[in-house]
C-alpha cells in the first residue's frame, strides 16, 4: 500500500531541519531498570480516508503487547505503546516518526500501512537507528530506499501483482481486461505495472488503461471509455475507499466486468459498505483469511473479538504479527534497541505468524504466501493460496 513520493523529500528536509547539526544519531534506549516500560511506537492513519487501516493495525499491535505483558513483558519490564495519527498524509507520518524517536525515545516503531507514508518516516528512523516494521507497505522501494532499519512483514507488490495476474489468467481464464490506476499512489502505479506485464506475458491482452487521482469522486468518464473496449475484467489496484465508488459507478453504466484488486481492498467490511452489491463476486489478493482453520489463527480471532468486539481483517492480523516479530527480537536483546535490535529483527526466520510463516530475507522483506479471496454477500471468502 502506498501514495505520493512528493512527501519523501519533505520528510527528508524536515529531519534535516530538526536534527542537531554535526551530532551523532540519537542513541538507542538503554535496558532500563526493573519495572521501567519498554516504549514501542506505532504510526497509522487513525483518521482520514484510510483510517480503517490504522485503526485495525493499532488494535492488532495493542493485543500483541497485552499478551506479551501478561507473559512477563521483556526482561521483566512491561511494554507500553505510543500511537500517533498519520491522518492518511505522508507529512504527518514523518512528523509522528520524529516525535517518537526524538521525544518519546521509543526503541521500535510499527507502521505505517501505506508505502509512501512509510518512506516518509524512513529518514527519522535511520538517523535515530530505531528499527521500523511496516505491517503492510508493499511497494518495492519501501525497503530498497528506506534503509537498513526498515523492515516489513507483508509480501511485496511484485509478488501479489504476479499472483493476481496468474489467477486472472489461469484460474478465471480471462483474456481481455482493463486496468484503472490511481496516478497519485506509488502502491497503485507499482502494482498495476507488475500485474499488466505478467498478464500480457501469460498471453492475456490489456484492452484499456485509464487513470484517476486520489480525491476524485466521479469515475464515469474513464469507465465509459473502458466499456467501449468490452473488457472481461477490470483490475483496480487502489484502496477500498476508491474501489467501492468505482464499482458502483461501473455497474450503473452497465459495465458488468469482473472486478479485481489488491490488498488495498481489505477493509473489514468497508469495501462492501461503500460498494454495496456492485462489489459482490469481486476478487482481491490479501495477506490473511479468517477462513483458515489453523489453531493459531482461530485463537487470534477469538482473542481479537473478545478484546475489541469484532473480527479483524488482514490489517489487524498484520499489525499483530509485526508487533510479535518486534517483541521476539526485543526479548533476544533484553529490551535494548539500536543496532542490536535491528540485527535481531533481521534474523527472523520461520516465525509462526497468523498471516503465515515469516522469514525476513537479506532485503528485509518477508518471504510468505498470499491468499486470494472473493466477496460473497459482502464477506471475503477464501479462494486460493499462492506460495512464493
Amino acid at each position: 500500500m502506498g501514495r505520493s513520493w512528493t512527501w519523501l523529500a519533505v520528510a527528508c528536509m524536515a529531519v534535516a531541519c530538526q536534527r542537531a547539526p554535526a551530532q551523532a544519531p540519537v542513541p538507542a534506549a538503554s535496558p532500563g531498570g526493573p519495572g521501567e516500560a519498554v516504549l514501542i511506537g506505532m504510526v497509522g492513519s487513525l483518521t482520514g480516508p484510510e483510517a480503517h487501516f490504522g485503526l485495525d493495525t493499532r488494535d492488532g499491535v495493542t493485543l500483541a503487547l497485552e499478551e506479551a505483558n501478561a507473559a512477563g513483558g521483556v526482561a521483566g519490564r512491561p511494554l507500553a505503546l505510543r500511537a500517533y495519527d498519520a491522518q492518511s498524509k505522508p507529512e504527518e507520518a514523518a512528523s509522528a516518526a520524529m516525535r517518537l524517536v526524538l521525544q518519546d525515545k521509543v526503541v521500535l516503531i510499527i507502521g505505517e500501512n501505506a508505502s509512501s507514508n512509510t518512506l516518509a518516516m524512513a529518514p527519522a528512523v535511520a538517523a535515530a537507528q530505531v528499527p521500523l516494521i511496516s505491517p503492510s507497505a508493499t511497494n518495492a522501494r519501501v525497503t530498497a530506499a528506506g534503509g537498513p532499519y526498515v523492515f516489513r512483514v507483508c509480501f511485496v507488490d511484485a509478488f501479489q501483482g504476479e499472483a493476481m495476474a496468474a489467477f486472472a489468467r489461469s484460474t478465471l481464464k480471462l483474456s481481455r481486461l482493463a486496468v484503472l490506476t490511481d496516478v497519485k499512489s506509488d502502491y497503485s502505479v507499482g502494482l498495476a505495472d507488475v500485474f499488466r506485464r505478467r498478464f500480457v506475458a501469460l498471453g492475456g491482452t490489456v484492452v484499456a488503461e485509464e487513470s484517476y487521482a486520489k480525491g476524485d469522486s466521479d469515475f464515469r468518464a474513464v469507465l465509459t471509455r473502458m466499456k467501449a473496449h468490452q473488457p472481461e475484467a477490470i483490475f483496480i489496484p487502489g484502496y477500498y475507499s476508491d474501489a467501492g465508488p468505482i464499482a458502483r459507478q461501473a455497474r450503473e453504466l452497465g459495465l458488468q466486468a469482473v472486478l479485481l484488486g489488491g490488498d488495498g481492498w481489505d477493509s473489514g467490511g468497508k469495501l462492501a459498505e461503500l460498494g454495496g452489491t456492485a462489489v459482490e463476486g469481486a476478487y482481491y489478493s490479501t495477506h490473511f483469511s479468517p477462513d483458515n482453520p489453523s489453531a493459531p489463527v482461530q485463537r487470534f480471532l477469538q482473542a481479537y473479538q473478545a478484546r475489541f468486539g469484532r473480527l479483524p481483517d488482514a490489517l489487524g492480523a498484520l499489525g499483530y504479527d509485526a508487533a510479535r516479530v518486534g517483541i521476539a527480537a526485543l526479548r533476544a536483546t533484553a529490551g535494548v534497541g539500536g543496532a542490536a535490535l535491528r540485527a535481531a529483527i533481521a534474523a527472523t526466520h520461520d516465525f509462526d505468524g497468523v498471516t503465515g510463516r515469516i522469514t525476513l530475507g537479506p532485503d528485509r522483506n518477508a518471504v510468505k504466501s498470499a491468499v486470494v479471496v472473493r466477496l460473497v454477500r459482502g464477506e471475503p471468502t477464501f479462494v486460493s493460496e499462492v506460495r512464493p
